[in-house]
Parts: structure tokens; sequence; C-alpha cells
């Protein structure tokens, strides 16, 4: 049977027979999977080497591998073969090999040189993988220094041909049309209080009613694929349809059921993830019913967590999954959202390399002995952000030196095929005998659905060791496989799952606080479990798998610990500290503290804090409070120092600081701690021992100066002394006893003579009866009228008539004998 990708096969060969690279376009099911490497087998420039197709996914490597071999009356293992995680069926006659994108980087690594392979090509390409992307750089290399010879293709069914070609150094283009049957497209519209499941069961019953032929639904993740096939086994009679699920985490078996033809005479439902939209062909089907999702991975840089999200799938993928519906007749495709909506989707979904975590991307980069990206040729250049992290993620581990070289701890983690935090769990558990141990955790952890989805990791690992189904026997073999390249040399008791789990995410380790199921990672960052799962009430979690934003992320997979555990592992991580605080009486109290990250491992009272303690609890504390510094200037003492400088600072300039804007711009640790070196606590830094630190500010030269020209006190005639007030609004002014003034012929100043004082006279019952800034002429003016008013209401007091040459006194009239 002829495919539309067969009529563009001469030009193909004729590109690649005068040049190393091409592009070649070709919509879904138009045959390029299949078609176009056993066309290039037999091309002289192959010789006796081999041809690798590149899948994104392993169901579709495999597939695609079984397709071929069947065209050849073959079985998969022989001319054409399949490498994929796991599973491997290959033979020394093997002339056609399908891989997986990861399976390609790591044999890349391995052999730069490619010896043996005449051609890499890259199908499915616009899925723009961070493998798919990453291998193409690594192959472009090896092409350009040294293999000249090596074919280079990139096979996609929609791509922005133009920038491909570019990148590959102006490839040529071949465009296959396809030969698609027309397929009606009707939309069913979107009830956003219905579950995904419940509107795709109502509508794949709707459609078998009215449509004739199999029918494949596009849902996001397995979840929404199981919830909506129990939906239908109470609807649908298995004598109407038969219903099959496909998503990546499932057993072979199960896979190549839901993709093989439909039993002649019956019809086939199939529930899929995007994983069906252009991978793979699955014959019979006419009805497409598309969900309008997909479940894509998202690296948040803040957290350090990937987490999966369910979004809106763009234009380019609701595009791809109707014509599933018309690859061998007319079909339709019902769309469970508005029409409307459509125009609003994203053209095409983003490159997993613009937001995905890229520390296995750095490693292999290390290994294959670049440290700059920009060396390389992408399509998107990795974000600088997310390669930083993962610089500082696989320093933490031990890959990378201080100079981003790898180490020989890196590179027995490049070489496992293990996520580098996985691949670091291994390599640390090697050395006490218990890699293989923890490459089934590694299993677990990567291999979705293995062992089940109980958040506690040692149920999820029970269960898979006693799993005698096929996908997981391939698991434990590659377990076993990872443990030996592991080199698993030591014979120490083996960790618990909990400290075999923290070696890989060490951040993720997670100490129960307050409420039952709520615990905080060393990260800083919260979690939470059902309260009422066992998990809830361990002391310790490591945590493997969280979803849902940073303020409130749910704990997915984790195992316990105890806290023994979390001190032998993380030893040289712990850091203790006397950490000082104020208490609610506004003392500093000080306590010694174990922490690993933002857990605080332990807690002790210390007897009495440092004085470098109090400092800087109190400097944090005032900092914090800026009020407080405002309200030290108002008091009574403080505010007086401060407008005895200032007034001082009027008459001489700049030879005299401005106090208030040194407390408010420069740290008390220099002005105000040394000088309180008894302080331990707030209520020690009294309006005195703030004043008398404040002054300190002075040089010696200053403060003789202030207290000669700017002194707290004025000394009366009569040997006593009014404290000058330099605060009030009027200037520096006094308040003493008419009496005490007598015999004075000039009026009070300080500033050494510049500035007069504000008299406030007072009566001998010290009630105001006068203010002056002249007291000579107040002596001759105003005097006698106060003279005559005051010495009868106080005729014990003396009352001369010429005050200048009176005595002064502080006492009443001496008694007559």
């Amino acid at each position: 049977m002829s495919l539309p990708v067969d009529a563009v096969l001469p030009e193909l060969r004729a590109a690649l027979a005068c040049g190393n690279v091409a592009v070649l376009a070709a919509p879904p099911g138009a045959g390029k999977t299949t078609r176009v490497p056993l066309a290039l087998i037999q091309e002289p420039w192959v010789g006796s080497g081999k041809i690798i197709v590149l899948s994104p996914r392993r169901v579709a490597a495999r597939a695609a591998a079984l397709r071929m071999a069947s065209t050849l009356g073959e079985d998969v293992g022989r001319t054409i073969g399949f490498r994929v995680r796991m599973e491997t069926k290959v033979s020394r006659d093997t002339r056609v090999e399908v891989l997986t994108e990861g399976v390609f980087t790591r044999m890349l690594i391995a052999d730069p040189e490619l010896s043996g392979v005449s051609a890499v090509l890259f199908d499915e390409f616009h899925e723009r993988s961070l493998e798919g992307d990453l291998g193409l750089a690594l192959a472009l290399e090896c092409q350009e220094a040294l293999r000249p010879d090596l074919r280079l293709v990139v096979m996609s069914a929609t791509l922005d041909i133009e920038r491909v070609a570019a990148l590959l150094g102006g490839a040529p283009t071949i465009v296959s049309q396809g030969r698609l049957h027309p397929v009606t497209v009707r939309y069913r519209g979107r009830d956003p209080r219905a579950r995904i499941e419940e509107q795709m069961a109502d509508a794949v019953a709707a459609a078998v009613q009215a449509e004739s032929g199999s029918v494949l639904c596009f849902l996001p993740g397995a979840r929404e694929i199981e919830r909506t096939a129990d939906r239908l086994a109470d609807r649908i009679p298995t004598r109407v349809a038969a219903i099959h699920t496909l998503f990546g985490a499932m057993d072979p078996r199960a896979q190549d059921a839901a993709i093989a033809p439909a039993v002649p005479g019956e019809r086939k439902i199939v529930l899929a993830t995007s994983i069906a939209e252009t991978s793979l062909t699955i014959e019979g089907v006419r009805v497409v019913i598309d969900g309008g999702f997909s479940r894509r991975p998202r690296y948040e840089i803040a957290t350090g967590l990937t987490r999966l999200e369910t979004v809106r799938a763009s234009r380019a993928s609701v595009e791809q999954r109707a014509g599933r519906a018309g690859r061998t007749e007319p079909g339709v495709c019902w769309r469970l959202w508005d029409e409307a909506e459509t125009r609003a989707l994203a053209p095409f979904d983003r490159p997993e390399i613009l937001e995905s975590d890229l520390s296995g991307l750095v490693l292999d980069l290390g290994a294959w002995g670049v440290r700059d990206p920009a060396t390389l040729r992408w399509l998107d250049t990795p974000p600088a952000g997310a390669w930083r992290q993962a610089i500082e993620l696989l320093s933490a581990l031990g890959a990378l030196d201080g100079d981003g070289h790898v180490t020989d701890t890196g590179r027995k983690i490049s070489e496992l095929p293990l996520h580098p935090r996985l691949a670091h769990m291994v390599v640390r558990a090697a050395e006490t005998g218990g890699a293989e141990a923890a490459a089934q955790i590694a299993m677990i952890v990567s291999e979705q659905g293995l062992g089940g989805r109980d958040p506690d990791l040692r149920e999820r690992l029970q269960r898979f060791l006693a799993d005698r189904g096929p996908r997981a026997d391939a698991a434990r073999r590659a377990a076993r496989m990872i443990a030996r390249r592991a080199a698993n040399c030591g014979d120490g008791a083996t960790p618990s799952v909990g400290a075999l789990l923290a070696l890989a995410y060490p951040e993720r380790v997670a100490k129960a606080r307050g409420k039952r199921g709520e615990f905080v990672m060393a990260n800083g960052r919260g979690a939470a479990l059902d309260e009422n799962h066992p998990l809830a009430s361990a002391p310790y979690l490591a945590i493997a798998e969280a979803a849902g934003r940073a303020e409130r992320t749910q704990i997915l997979l984790a195992a316990a610990m105890q806290e023994h555990e979390v001190v032998a592992l993380f030893q040289e991580r712990i850091d203790t500290e006397d950490a000082a605080f104020l208490d609610g009486d506004g003392a500093v109290r000080a306590r010694r503290i174990r922490r690993l990250g933002r857990i605080i491992l332990s807690e002790a009272p210390l007897e009495r804090p440092s004085g470098t303690q109090i400092a800087r609890v109190l400097e944090e504390r005032l900092s914090a409070d800026p009020s407080l510094l405002q309200d030290w200037l108002q008091r009574p003492e403080t505010a007086q120092l401060c407008a005895r400088v200032a007034m001082m600072r009027r008459l001489d300039g700049e030879l005299w600081p401005d106090l208030g804007a040194l407390v408010q711009d420069t740290s008390i640790l220099e002005w105000l701690l040394p000088h309180v070196a008894d302080a331990r606590g707030l209520s020690d830094l009294t309006d005195q021992a703030v004043a008398a630190a404040l002054e300190r500010v002075l040089d010696h030269t200053l403060r003789y100066r202030l207290r000669t020209m700017a002194p707290e006190r004025f000394e009366t005639p009569a040997g006593g002394s009014a404290a000058i007030d330099y605060a009030v609004d009027n200037g520096p002014a006094i308040e003493v006893r008419l009496q005490e003034l007598f015999g004075l012929d000039t009026h009070p100043a300080v500033g050494d003579g510049r500035t007069p004082l504000l008299v406030k006279l007072l009566s001998p019952a010290r009630r105001p009866i006068q203010t002056t800034r002249d007291l000579p002429g107040f002596w001759r003016g105003t005097y006698a009228a106060v003279r005559s008013d005051m010495r009868g209401r106080y005729p014990k007091h003396p009352w001369p008539d010429d005050p200048i040459a009176a005595t002064p006194t502080r006492h009443a009239k001496p008694r007559r004998a």
C-alpha cells in the first residue's frame, strides 16, 4: 500500500546523496516514520552502517519498529530493532534501530563518533522535547568536528521549517502534502462545572450512537483516562465497542493492544494522552473526541520542583488530533469546547528546553566537554536562570567542581540512565552495598504507575517487588543493570528507603510542624499530606514528588525518616549557631540551634548571650522599627542634647554634627551599642544611657566646648541653679525665681554670650511673673509694677526698690528678734 510520503522519497534520496542534512515535513499518517528508514537503508552512502531513528516516546518507538519489521516480514530484533529504557531488541544483523532520544544521548556521549552509524533521523521533532534538542545539538557538533559523512534528517509533522533548515546550515527542505481525508469538526461546548471525564464519557456515548468506526479520545493524563474508562464501562457494553487506554506508564502489552487494529466487525474506543497525536497510527479510527487539554512538565526555579501542569492544548496539537480521524476515510472530530476558544489557543507548545529542569542536560554537556551552551547550535538556547540553578544542584551533588568541570562522581552519575538526582542516590548507595535498592527506588520515582500511587514510597516499593507483570519485571532488570554499572562494592547495612531518597532530594528533607500532616522542607517551603495517611505522623520525610504552588504544596511521594538518619546523612550540611532574640519583656535571650537548611533539628537555651549577640539583636530590632529611634530623639535628655548641639551648629557651622540625621542614617552598632556594653535588652537603653552614648559621638574637644558654651544649667547669683531648656520653640530658656537674680545687671546668655536665654521669672511660689530677654531693662522698667503687686502677696520675701543694688537670695526675710 502506498503512503503519501512515498512521493517525496526520491527527492529525499537525492538530497542525501549530495549532502549530509535534510528537513522533511509531512503530516501525521503520511508514513515518514516507517517508510523513510526503509527507503534509505539501501543507499550507497549507508554502506554497512546503521540508520538510527529517534522517537520522543517509548510506545511510539516500539510501534514503529514493529511496523517496519512487519513490512519486511520479520520479527523485531533482526533487520529492525529498538532500544528504549528497560527494553532492547537488537542483534548483529540489525540495520535500523529505533531509539528514544534519551538512549541516543547516552549512546552519543559514550561514543562521540557514532561508530557504525550512517544516519540519524530525528522523528516528530516538532514535539521539541528536551532530549531531542540536546541530541540534535550534539549530533550537529559530531557531524561538524568528527563525522562529516554522518547524515542528519529532521522529520516533523508541524514545524518552523525555515528555522530548522537554517540551524542545519541551509538544509534542503522536502515537503510531503499528505493524503488526509476530510474531517468534519463539531463543537460541543464546555461546562466549567463538570469534570472532564464526565464530559468525555457523555461525548463518547453520544458518538458511539451517532457515528461509525473506532473512536480515539484525548485526555490530559492517566487518572482522567482511568476515571473515564470506569464511567464508560457501565454505559457501553463490550459487544458494542472494546475500551482501551493508552498512556506512557502502561504495560507494553496493553499499549500494543490499544494500538492494534480492531477485530474485524468490531469497534474500539481508545482513551489516550497526547501520546497519540502524531507518533502513533491507530487503524480504523474515524472519530476523534478532543478534551482540549494536555499535561506538560513545568519547572519552577523558585522551588526547584518540576510539576505536571494541565494546560490548554495548542492550535497545532488540536489540528494534529483532528487529523487522526481522516487517516483512512472521511472522519469527524468532536471538540469539547466552543469554537471561539480555538482562536485563543497558543499556536504551538513551548519547547521543553525553555521550561524544564536542565540538570541532566548540563551534566550531559559537561561529560561531552561543553560548559558554555552558546558554543553549540540550538533552536532555543537554554535559559540562563535554569542553567545556573542546574549548576548549583550538580555542584551540591558533587557532580561539578568549583570551576564547573565534571568530577569523578559526576562521570559516574552521567553514565547511569537516570536523572542526576537519582543517579547520585544510586552512586552513593553503592558505597554501602545498597545500589540495587536505590536503583529500584529510582525506577519507581521515574516510571509513573510502578507500585501504584500511594504517597508512601515504601508501600510502592513493596508492591513493585511483588508485581509479576512484564513492566515490573523489565523495571527490576533495569534496576539490576543500573546497580551493576554503579559498581556496587560496599557491604554495610542498606540505608532505609527514606535515607536513600534523601540522597536524591536533600533540600526536600522535611520536618513535621504544628498540625498533623504539615511539614517544612529544608529549602524553607511548606508541604502537606492528608492528615489521615500514616505518613502524616512521621517526624521527618524525604519528599520526591509534590504538586501545587509554592505556598500550597501537596506531597505525592515521600518516605519516612528518623532524626538520627538525617544527622548521619547530612552532618556536613548541618549548621550550629547561637541565635539571640528578644523575649516578651524586651530582654535578649539566646539559644543554641542546629539547622539543616531551614529546618531546626534541635535548640537549647544558653545561660548568657554574648555582647555581640545582644548588639546584633538590638540592632535588628531597632532597624526593623525606626519609630523607636524617633522616640529616643524625643526623650527629654536626648532631645536636650540634640538641641544643645544644634544651637552650636547654628553658631559654629559644620564643625558640629547633625545628631538627628546621624541617628537616622548610622547603624546603632556604631554610635550606641559600643557605649552601652552592659545593656541586656531594650529596657536597659534608658534615656540617660542613650543620651550619654550619643554625646560620645562628639570628640573630646567638642564635648568640652559643649559643656562650657552650652551648659545644661544656669548658675544664679544666689548660688542656685536652673536647668536650661534648649528644646523649646523660642530657644534656650530658664525658669528662675526673681529674687535669685537681684544684682545681675547683664542678661544671661550661652554660646559664649551669643545666644541670650529666655528668662521666665517666677514668684516665690514658683508661679510665672514675667518673661524677658532683657533683664536689665526689666529691672529699670516693669519691675516696679511687679514689685507693687507681689510684695502684698509675698510680704515675707524681699522686694527692694533698687534690685540691681540688692543682694540676691534664695530665702525669705529673716525674722525680727
